[in-house]
This record gives structure tokens, sequence and C-alpha cells, in this order.
């Protein structure tokens, strides 16, 4: 995983390396394998290592031969070895086998646009001498976290806010706009996060700072072109397939063993099926129970183990283990929680390390990819709402959707209809599918006080992530 920090002044003030040190500690659990920093004049990088290419040679913060680049780096660039043959086809000389070398080669052939030749997830930081610049740059769905403040003539980052609260000048606030995102989409939306004048680097963008100066570039973004109609169904399929195969053995690429979540859905039972395909050994997998059966899917996670011949570890789950474990769980996420499923993830996650595993595949977001969620089926029926809203009917098919959650099978048809509804206006939405859930968790916001709610509305809200 690896965490990152450093710190550029303004003022000509000295990088302190106590304070780096103090930075990179908060965030050990992070990198548990090595810690390092490297100060040059105003400038500071710290990093504590998770080893998982090149144990031996990989240490950060990494200078290139000249010493004219520094850098420190969280995540994984998949696509390493055949990056490195490309530069080494132009003249570069590496010595390492680990990618973080391979990004300063990059950088060095093609400067910042070297993102654009990256398969991978990261947060990275770049100190450029000769430019007197430091380059940020964050993965492209922002899989890896990167936050960052200004203040007293500084710039500091980290991948966690915790680490930048270790210094006393950075104000620990509560941002109300922050706030009020949570307590709607249960989540922030980038730049902002639930701490004033703390901001997150967007996914896709990357940042350079040269003197006080501040340039961010977005170098990737999602295209919603419609696809080529003309394009058989099968051809679709055969694609999907070669890429989802491709992206998995990617992923293996390490020099350590790698293991697999395994949930019983549509997204983890794949990731492990391709997985296990390309393995000469059993591959090792990892999976959660639960006291409540309404969440429990073991009995589909067995079926998929017994298929597959993987060696697979369970943990159960409880009430009383979730309760106890939450707190923790939430000092990590470093924001309010509106739900308590990242706990049993974060056990899970106890499980791997305890079987001394540093990499798993998770196959998350998956599920989105592949229709999996009942969200999708629920949209069809909400447009259905908008042709004849005051159908009993249209109700009912909600009430068969969810025969699992007893909460819907108590309401009423009127209730139903009220909670589903689709207005004209909402069709349009590109928040259409989840537009109900947002409106139920905006509720949370009548808890505020008048002078908190004044700030912001719902309706900016919504804009801002269009």
């Amino acid at each position: 995983m690896c965490g990152i920090a450093g710190v550029l002044h303004f003022d000509g003030r000295e990088a302190c390396p106590e304070r780096l040190r103090a930075m990179i500690a908060v965030m050990h659990h992070r990198g548990p394998d090595a810690a390092g920093i490297l100060v040059d004049h105003g400038t500071g990088l710290a990093h504590a290592r998770l080893s998982i290419l090149d144990p031996a040679n990989g240490r950060q913060p990494m200078q290139s031969t000249n010493g004219a680049l520094t850098i420190t780096f969280n995540g994984e660039i998949f696509n390493f070895i055949e990056l490195r043959a490309e530069l080494e086809a132009r003249g570069h000389c590496l010595k390492t086998r680990s990618d973080t070398e391979v990004i300063l080669h990059a950088y060095e052939e093609y400067g910042e646009k070297c993102v654009e030749h990256f398969n991978g997830q990261w947060a990275l930081a770049i100190w450029d001498k000769q430019r007197k610049q430091l380059f940020l740059s964050r993965d492209r769905l922002g899989i890896r976290p990167l936050f960052y403040t200004q203040v007293n003539g500084q710039f500091l980052f980290a991948s966690e806010i915790k680490s930048l609260f270790v210094l006393p000048e950075v104000r620990r606030e509560l941002d109300s706009h922050g706030l009020s995102q949570l307590f709607t989409f249960w989540s922030t939306i980038a730049p902002t996060t639930v701490f004033r004048d703390i901001r997150e680097l967007p996914p896709g963008r990357n940042l350079v700072i040269r003197r006080d100066q501040f340039q961010e570039r977005t170098y990737w973004q999602l295209d919603y072109t419609p696809a080529d109609g003309s394009i058989p169904c099968q051809a679709w399929a055969e694609k999907l397939r070669a890429l989802l195969i491709d992206a998995t053995q990617l992923r293996l690429r390490a020099d350590v063993p790698v293991g697999a979540y395994l949930s019983g859905g549509l997204d983890s039972s794949i990731t492990v099926a391709l997985a296990q395909k390309k393995l000469n050994d059993r591959l090792r997998t990892f999976s959660v129970s639960f006291e409540d059966r309404q969440f429990d899917e073991s009995d589909y996670q067995k079926l998929v183990v017994d298929f597959l011949n993987v060696e697979h570890h369970a943990m159960h789950c409880d009430h009383e283990s979730i309760a106890e474990i939450f707190p923790e769980v939430v000092w990590h996420t470093e924001k309010p929680m509106l739900r308590t499923a990242p706990a049993p993830l974060f056990m899970l996650s106890e499980l791997v390390h305890a079987a001394e595993f540093k990499v798993v595949l998770t196959g998350e977001g998956a599920d989105e990819i592949l229709g999996g969620y009942d969200i999708f089926k629920e949209a069809k029926v909400r447009r259905f709402y908008a042709d004849c809203p005051n159908s009993t009917l249209r109700a009912a098919l909600i009430q068969k959707l969810y025969p699992y959650l007893p909460s819907i099978q108590m309401q009423s048809a009127a209730m139903r209809q009220a909670f589903f509804r689709a207005r004209p206006e909402d069709l349009t939405s590109p928040f259409f599918s989840h537009l109900p859930r947002w409106e139920m968790t905006g509720q949370l916001r009548r808890f505020f006080s008048q002078d908190f709610l004044s700030h912001h509305g719902q309706e900016r809200l919504y804009e801002e992530i269009e």
C-alpha cells in the first residue's frame, strides 16, 4: 500500500527531517517494511514502504542517477515490464526491477505526460531539482489517496490527512460544505474533504507547483460517447473477456505471494477464476461470513471454492465484533461513516495480514460494470413510474425486486411510490439511479443547525458533480 508525504517551502526555509519523520511515522500501517526521507533545501519527501516489487532495491524516496529527480510513490504500475523495455529501447539504463525506477525514467523521457503511459494505480510526487518544481499525480479513478494543504508559506501533502495533522500549524477544523456532501452522497467530492483547508487531488489530475504557482491539469476522464451500435453483442463480450483476463494477469505481477478476496458475488468470483487459471499453484482466497443471514454470502463462496478448488480462508463477523472495531475503522477512513460495511472489510484485511499476504485481488467496482446490483433493475422500474405514476402495480414490482428487505415488504404501496417515484425532471439527470438514496441520506442534514444549512443548498451539491 505504502504511504507518502512531503513539504515544499515557499519562503526559503529548510525542510525539517524530524517533521518529515513524524509525518511518515503516523502512516506506519501503510508501509511497515521500511521508511525513508530525503531533504533538498526547502523540499522534503518521505516514504513508508510496503515491499511488493524488488524488495531489496526499491527503497524510497528514490533518486535518478544524476540526482536531478527524486520520487516518493504509492501504488503499482502494472505495465512496468513493457514500459521498461520501451524506455531501454530509447537509451535509458535501469538498475533495479522496481516500477518506481520506471516512473523516474518515464518522467525523464515524457515529462508530465508520463502518466498517460501508465497502467496502474498511483499517488506520486516527483521533485524536479533542475526545474525547481514539484510534480504530483493521482491515478485515473482515484484509487490511491493524495491530500494537501497550504499553511505558513509551505505546501504539505500526504497519503492520509492524519499525517498533515501531525504538524501543529495545520488546523483541525470541520468543513461545513464537505460534511454536507458526505451526508448526501456518502462521500465527499474531490477536492473537498470534511476538514477545512485540506484538499484532495481529484482522480485523473496532475498538479505542478513551481515557486508558489499552482497548475492543475486533467490528463484523463471517462468517455461517455455512445458505443457503435453496429458491433454485435458477442464482439463486446469477447472484448470484455480479453480485458478482464489482461487486467487480472497484470495484477498478479509481484515478488510476494498474491491472494484474492472472495465475496461470492459476480466481481470477485470472476477475478478469482481468472487468477486461478493463470497461477501454477492453488490460489489463496479470503472471505467473511455474517451472523445476519440477510448479508451472509457464504453459500455462494463455498460454491466457487469447490468449483475452482482454491485454498480458502474465512472469518465470521458478528454485530459485537463490528461494534468493537468500528472506532478504529473511522480513524483510518478519516471521515464520518454512514454505514458499517467498511468494518468487515477491515477485519478481512487483518485475516489477510495474519496469513502473511501483502497483496490481494479485490474486484472492487466490478459489480457496477457487470450490472450485478439490483439498483439497475430498480432504475428500470422507476422509469416505468414516470409513464404511469399512479399505478400500484409498478410499486408492487419494487416489492418483488427486494424480497429480502423486510422494511420494503412492510411498506404500503403509497410509501414505496413516494420513495421510488420518478419525476419528469429526474429522467434526464445523470444521477437518476441514485437520487432516492441521496434524498434519503440528505435527510440527515435536518440535524444540522440552521446556520450550517444556509451555507449550501441541495441543488448546488448535485450541480458540483455533474
